[in-house]
């Protein structure tokens, strides 16, 4: 899931990022193929922490993140 949203636009990223149920949905979901991927306790932290309903309010930053950096907060 995180190559899929890595290949979007960055017009679509944000978008996914915007709307606060596809918002939490799209974070869960990249944040955990992130964690199995790379393995490391802060990623899995950081997916616990955005699997809560925090998730939405990370999302958003995320969304910030996404526009000033071009990737998600410590998903590089």
């Amino acid at each position: 899931m995180e190559k899929w949203f890595e290949r979007q636009s960055r017009l679509v990223q944000i978008l996914l990022l915007l709307i606060p149920v596809v918002n939490w949905f799209v974070e869960v979901l990249v944040r955990w193929s992130h964690a199995l991927r790379k393995g490391s306790l802060l990623k899995y932290i950081i997916a616990i922490l955005v699997t809560l309903p925090s998730g939405i309010i990370i999302g958003w930053l995320d969304m910030l993140w996404c526009l000033l950096f071009k990737h998600l907060i410590l998903c590089d």
